[in-house]
């Protein structure tokens, strides 16, 4: 595997029908989906432009997830919200085995290190709140 021009080129021949790229924008997708589907996240965190764009309907996979590919591998940044009560280090942990697992899986790639950034804490949506109050 090399970097080329911010994509991912994989060393492995077909049997000569070409070469496989791979970019940073797939292994962020990917690295984001399977952090989502962990039990105790509550949403991943991303920038501006794209709570924008996810609020005007285009969801977008990738955010919350930095890619960095450099010399000593692929190293990828997770920011994310927990939700109230869970154990962290448990989350942490699940995270980082379910995303090395699914880049493993998808793409055969090794990553190197997948450091997770606790951005929040989410309590008690609304919605629970309004349906308890309701109740009463």
């Amino acid at each position: 595997m090399k970097e080329t021009n911010n994509v991912l080129e994989m060393n492995q021949d077909y049997n000569g029908l070409g070469k496989v790229e791979i970019a940073p924008e797939v292994i962020e997708v990917i690295a984001g989906i399977a952090a989502s589907e962990i039990e105790g996240v509550a949403s991943m965190r991303g920038n501006f432009a794209a709570g924008v764009a996810e609020r005007l309907g285009k969801k977008n996979h990738g955010k919350g997830v930095k890619v960095d590919l450099s010399e000593e591998g692929i190293i990828i940044d997770v920011y994310c919200v927990m939700i109230f009560g869970v154990s962290i280090p448990s989350v942490a942990q699940k995270i980082q085995d379910n995303i090395r697992q699914a880049l493993l899986n998808m793409t055969a790639l090794e990553v190197n290190e997948v450091n997770i950034h606790v951005v929040g804490v989410q309590f008690e949506s609304k919605t629970q709140e309004t349906e308890v109050d309701q109740e009463m």
